[in-house]
């Protein structure tokens, strides 16, 4: 069965994006490869977008939609100020986003997500966590303890698994896999090397080839997200490539 993929215009590099002027400009470079939707990123958006262009642009090239924030949902030990979450939906709304990608912030002791998860159920539009780059959210321990709460609880808040981002925190992306596996709704395929003393992101051509021993244990009927770098004269080619290899594993 074809796989489900979405390319994360942050793959193109924030600077392409701009200069080709703006999100909406990579659709059609996105719908030539045959992808199947997009991530739109927050903070690519440029001055002058409008969400409502690009929702349009999206729907007329039936491409789905994924919003993701640079945000958490925990903040200064509580939860995300409800406003603030309502805000996010609303843009995830407007874009007729299948989900909206928060990372997890500092988890407290003890919370109460009682008015988040009300608010969840007022959208469609699924909430997932993701395993960022960061000490409070690129650790195994907390997402497990947190993930372990959304079951027991039954809350409406599912995984989105970015393959390459424990390496940051030096976790092991398997072990992450076998432990997250079942809340997995949402997938970022990413490669990465160390070079010069850092970490960095490489496209998948580029890398040791262990991100498919990652993939193959994660869910295989779950969108799968490229967020590796996308470079080259013919961005469509490229993209296509990445595409076509992805719908096949």
């Amino acid at each position: 069965m074809s796989k489900e993929i979405i390319v994360v215009t942050a793959a193109y590099g924030a600077q392409t994006v701009k200069q080709l002027g703006g999100q909406l400009s990579l659709l059609d470079t996105i719908q030539g490869a045959k992808a199947d939707g997009t991530e739109i990123r927050q903070e690519l958006l440029l001055p002058n977008d409008s969400l409502t262009d690009i929702a349009r642009g999206l729907q007329a090239r039936q491409l789905k939609a994924v919003y993701s924030v640079p945000d958490t949902l925990f903040q200064q030990h509580a939860p995300i100020e409800i406003s603030k979450l309502q805000g996010y939906f609303e843009e995830a709304k407007q874009l007729n986003a299948r989900f909206l990608k928060l990372s997890l912030g500092e988890l407290p002791e003890s919370y109460d997500l009682s008015e988040v998860i009300s608010l969840i159920n007022h959208y469609t539009t699924q909430l997932v966590i993701e395993n960022d780059q960061t000490e409070a959210g690129g650790h195994i321990a907390p997402l497990e303890r947190f993930f372990k709460d959304v079951v027991a609880q039954n809350m409406p808040i599912k995984m989105a698994f970015d393959m390459a981002n424990w390496y940051w925190q030096g976790e092991d992306p398997l072990k992450a896999a076998h432990i997250f596996t079942k809340q997995v709704a949402y997938i970022h395929v990413k490669a990465c090397l160390i070079r010069a003393n850092k970490r960095v992101a490489v496209a998948l051509d580029d890398s040791d080839g262990s991100w498919k021993d990652v993939l193959h244990i994660l869910p295989s009927n779950v969108p799968r997200g490229i967020e590796f770098p996308l470079e080259g004269l013919d961005l469509r080619a490229v993209t296509e490539h990445y595409v076509s290899l992805l719908k096949a594993i």
